[in-house]
């Protein structure tokens, strides 16, 4: 991958067998405290619990209704915000209560949100790829990274793109932990079930599929147990969370879906 001459990410080939490499760091600055008393914070939805250590926040329309996800992990690296929520008060109450510092991670374009202005009112550290990191002019203690980057012990993000040039996933296997944050890489289509869909700002349907193809390649064998999405979680029907997860992806026909239509926005 390489900077082209007007500042923006070009792709380089393809990623397939692509190697671990290290992030880069671009800015640094101390935490700035943080006030809930902001004329502009809506009180919002409080977030949910959906399992011991992990929340959700409610649909954000700063991110075309997707869906953030805070892991709880004190002592292990600290705590993981994947994508940005709405920027209310209710949200910024739970993020400001975690003890020590975090880590926002950004699986792609429509997950970044407010970013500057969580970063500056939390002082978390920001990772996101490095095909999107100029999307983020100004924000402090951003770093980048390449194919992949391991960011604690059991936490492992790979590059996928195709939904937008650097959409990533995370994946956690730590503890009794086995659970994949796909971003926007696949969708709910109904209870139990997900899929990749080819969207109207969908960057690179081929590279999407392939994207797909190098994950379960990637992932150990029967892994994740559960997968966790970026988008609208309204197919589930009251489910956040899709068991088997190992199972959807092997279930895939990407064949199939090369020919896919367009469905839908975002």
């Amino acid at each position: 991958m390489r900077a082209g001459a007007s500042g923006e990410a070009e792709l380089d080939g393809n990623n397939a067998g692509l190697s671990l490499l290290g992030p880069q760091t671009r800015q640094q600055s101390p935490e700035r405290p943080l006030s809930l008393q902001s004329p502009d914070l809506e009180s919002g939805r409080p977030p949910r619990l959906v399992r011991e250590g992990l929340w959700l926040f409610a649909p954000s329309r700063d991110s075309q209704g997707g869906s953030s996800w805070l892991l709880e992990a004190p002592g292990a690296g600290g705590d993981i915000l994947v994508d940005c929520p709405a920027w209310n008060q209710a949200n910024l109450a739970l993020l400001a209560a975690r003890p020590g510092p975090g880590t926002i991670v950004l699986t792609g374009r429509l997950g970044h949100g407010r970013c500057r202005r969580f970063q500056e009112a939390l002082g978390w550290d920001v990772l996101v790829q490095e095909q999107e990191a100029y999307l983020l002019p100004g924000v402090r203690q951003l770093t980048s990274f390449g194919p992949g980057h391991q960011l604690s012990a059991g936490v492992r993000l790979l590059w996928t793109p195709g939904p937008s040039p650097g959409a990533c996933v995370l994946h956690c296997a730590r503890g009794d932990w086995d659970g994949l944050f796909c971003g926007r890489l696949l969708h709910p289509v109904a209870p139990g079930q997900l899929a990749p869909l080819r969207r109207a700002g969908t960057f690179h349907w081929g590279r999407q599929l392939g994207s797909l193809e190098h994950l379960r390649q990637w992932l150990p064998a029967g892994s994740p147990d559960w997968i966790a999405c970026g988008g609208g979680l309204g197919a589930l029907r009251g489910e956040v969370l899709v068991g088997d997860g190992g199972g959807v992806l092997a279930g895939l026909d990407l064949a199939s879906l090369a020919g896919a239509g367009v469905v839908g926005q975002g």
